[in-house]
């Protein structure tokens, strides 16, 4: 990956801020994309210890639900580094709600940014793909693969993720462009206690969590990672369209 050109949506916290520092080990420049920017700079400031120099990294604050900042990104990218390898869509937000408690206008929030923002973001950057015959690798969910109560629009933004990814698989396949997702179970990141959890009750959720995924713990962000790293290296030259489970069995259980 050293010196291949990364777009890393939701860089700021979790998931993506991992990937961030993950490509940067392995020498890949770096442009990456949130709305917090004093995070986005700790981001920076970790992948720079890394190894990479200051011109390798681009921050761009954007706010990825609106068009034209989606835009912006795409074009700044390119105009940094004159080129893309890899599209990671990793920003998301979790809405909570049964299909009897939540408010269109939730439904229409999550829609817009798990579903409506990468969609965008690969139409954008897929001319700049096709060029380098590079590849997405799109941070999906085990509630793409298995429905859990209670979070019936989340669950449907991330079962769409997965299908986007399939479809786009086939699409491009032709020209050479892979397309892949992750779907990791209960990772520590703060995306829970931005839905609404306060610390107790993530701290409960957390612990519960030991039950439900087969490994007895849940998931580090830095596992995610690697396997992003791997599914956009050439290691994986051979695997396109696939949804790769990272929870710890958590999918394949059932209960008894």
């Amino acid at each position: 990956m050293k010196d291949k050109v990364v777009l890393i949506t939701g860089a700021s916290s979790g998931i993506g801020k991992a990937c961030a520092e993950a490509f940067a080990q392995e020498g890949s420049k770096l442009a990456i994309t949130g709305r917090n920017v004093s995070a986005l700079e700790e981001t920076k400031s970790n992948c720079l210890s890394s190894g990479l120099g200051p011109n390798d990294v681009l921050l761009i604050e954007a706010d990825l639900s609106k068009d034209e900042d989606s835009k912006k990104v795409v074009d700044e990218t390119i105009q940094k580094f004159g080129k893309l390898d890899v599209l990671v869509n990793s920003a998301g937000v979790i809405v909570n709600g049964s299909v009897q408690s939540i408010t269109m206008e939730d439904y229409d929030r999550q829609m817009l940014i798990n579903v409506r923002s990468p969609l965008l973001m690969t139409k954008l950057c897929l001319p700049h793909l096709l060029k380098t015959k590079g590849n997405i690798v799109n941070i999906s969910s085990v509630t793409g693969l298995r429905a859990f109560p209670g979070v019936v629009a989340y669950n449907m933004s991330k079962a769409a993720v997965d299908q986007l990814t399939r479809t786009l698989a086939l699409e491009v396949a032709s020209d050479g462009v892979r397309v892949n997702a992750v779907n990791p179970g209960v990772i520590v990141t703060e995306v829970h206690k931005r839905a609404g959890m306060n610390d107790e009750a993530y701290k409960k959720f957390l612990e519960h969590g030991k039950s439900t995924h087969a490994l007895g713990r849940v998931g580090e962000t830095h596992e995610v990672a690697a396997a992003v790293v791997f599914l956009a290296s050439d290691k994986a030259s051979f695997i396109t369209g696939s949804t790769l489970p990272i929870d710890g069995g958590r999918s394949i259980m059932c209960p008894r």
